[in-house]
């Protein structure tokens, strides 16, 4: 067997190695003996210089008309299309997610790139007329500065291009941290960028781990604007952080989704919906259905058909195009995906598939877990309240749409929801009472695109939004600007007050 590629920061253009000395190697989590390559265990140092180096560029970077900044990301795009496959087998193997699913990861930055290269000719600002004669006023954008981006292991190329490309259009620079566990794939993103005629500088890539890598980006004086995609607890780590800089910061965090099913569904929907919406991407979505509400008088049916048909689902490694899951991202995960299931049963939910590590044959090599049912489970319960990360499905049984809604809002999060009825006015309630940032009918909690606002409310987020228009307002800032062609002082809200 070859040896594995080194992989080295992105440094100001260069290809250095970390100041620290230090690197990690990248495996398979489907086949623990496919190493994946050698990544840069980075420390500040490392960040000070890709800092430095996106401070110069800003400087350059930002002058550049955005039409000419939305050329470079279009060449991006196209050139992601080209690679697609290539890129989706590099992430299949670095994340364990099956070959389909990364190449709609793929596609979904690509469709970031040309949106927002799109955009290089619009930016629009604002023109209103004054309540002074002779005076003509308009807002325009400006960029900040350097964006600190620290991304997850879920999207490896979707999340990084939600961040990356809206921020290069308004004129900011980069310095990105990708997930320790999937850096490879922020490298061919990134590559497409560089061969697509991108300045050095204005991108970086800094790999490692969040304590040695992570917190010196967030807590760096140079970086105003951090954006983060992960947890809960290390979102509000980032909070305390960057408080007392004042920083721009947007936290996209967890879910616990539910999907409501009415007595009126469409079963054979509902069941295509939950299996994909709870098992694919093995339930590493913040979007993906972990409570399924069920109106009592479908749930035994529902439930019945649920089971048959999860039985039938094939995991193994994603590369296997017959593959349907595949394996959870390490094996801490594991561990706390099998912790959570225990609890489960301890707390007197009826498991009704699944609840282990899969180890037959090839799959010991790697970190999968079955997918798991659990009936009867109370709202109150942990595997109802807390998110897992994992292919754990709850169902909670309900007496009606009021109920339903009540327990779907009632965990810390609201990222997405869905409900599923052939009743328009139920379909309605529930898209005005459900508190989340997304709502589907009829479709399950995943399959958000890129050209409407993504997030969530509560413990998800704190309010600002990828996707979008509404993700430029994060990374520019608003000027206003007034023109007095007058010739003489004119005081508004004073001089037209008589």
């Amino acid at each position: 067997m070859s040896e594995p590629k080194v992989y080295k920061n992105l440094i100001g253009g260069e290809w250095v190695e970390s100041r620290s000395g230090q690197t990690y190697e990248n495996r398979n989590p489907a086949d623990t003996r496919d190493v994946i390559g050698i990544f840069q265990d980075s420390n500040a140092d490392d960040i000070n210089d890709a800092v430095e180096a996106a401070k110069e560029a800003y400087k350059h970077w930002r002058l550049m008309p955005a039409p000419k900044r939305g050329e470079i990301l279009f060449r991006a795009a196209q050139l992601l299309q080209e690679r697609k496959e290539q890129y989706a087998r590099d992430m299949t193997r670095e994340m364990g997610k099956v070959l389909r699913e990364t190449r709609g990861d793929v596609q979904e930055a690509i469709d970031m790139g040309f949106f927002m290269a799109g955009e290089g000719r619009r930016l629009f600002g604002q023109t209103t007329p004054s309540e002074m004669p002779n005076k003509f006023q308009m807002s325009i954008r400006q960029p900040l500065g350097v964006c600190g981006l620290i991304t997850p292991w879920n999207f490896p190329m979707a999340i990084p291009s939600w961040k990356i490309f809206p921020a290069l259009i308004v004129g900011n620079t980069v310095v990105i941290k990708p997930a320790e566990d999937t850096p490879l794939s922020t490298y061919n993103l990134v590559q497409c960028l560089m061969d697509a005629g991108l300045p050095p500088g204005v991108v970086n890539i800094v790999t490692g781990f969040g304590p040695t890598a992570g917190q010196p980006l967030v807590t760096h004086p140079d970086v105003p604007v951090i954006s983060f995609t992960g947890s809960t607890e290390t979102g509000k780590i980032i909070t305390k952080l960057t408080a007392e800089q004042m920083k721009h910061v947007s936290l996209e965090m967890g879910g616990k989704n539910p999907m409501i099913v009415m007595d009126d569904a469409d079963l054979d929907l509902v069941l295509e919906g939950v299996l994909w919406g709870a098992f694919g991407t093995t339930g590493q979505r913040c979007t993906a259905t972990s409570r399924l509400i069920v109106h009592k008088a479908v749930v035994g049916e529902l439930t019945e058909r649920l089971v048959e048909r999860a039985r039938t689902i094939r995991i193994g490694n994603g590369l296997d195009e017959q593959v349907e899951v595949g394996p959870v991202i390490n094996e801490q995960q594991l561990e706390t995906v099998t912790r959570y299931i225990g609890v489960g049963r301890d707390e007197g939910a009826r498991l009704l598939l699944g609840g282990s590590r899969a180890e037959d044959g090839d799959l010991r090599y790697g970190y999968f877990c079955q997918p798991t049912i659990f009936a009867d489970v109370d709202r109150t319960m942990t595997i109802a309240q807390e998110e897992i990360f994992g292919p754990v499905l709850s169902i909670i049984p309900v007496g009606s749409l009021e109920e339903a809604i009540d327990v779907a809002n009632d965990v810390k999060y609201g990222l997405s929801s869905s409900i599923y009825t052939r009743d328009v006015n139920k379909a309605f309630q529930a898209m005005r009472d459900l508190y989340t940032g997304i709502v589907y009918v009829n479709a399950p909690t995943i399959g958000a695109e890129i050209h409407l606002p993504f997030g969530g409310t509560k413990a998800t987020g704190n309010g600002h939004r990828e996707g979008g228009l509404q993700v430029l307002d994060f990374y520019s800032e608003w000027k206003s600007i007034y023109v007095d062609y007058s010739g003489r002082l004119q005081r508004a809200q004073i001089d037209n007050a008589e």
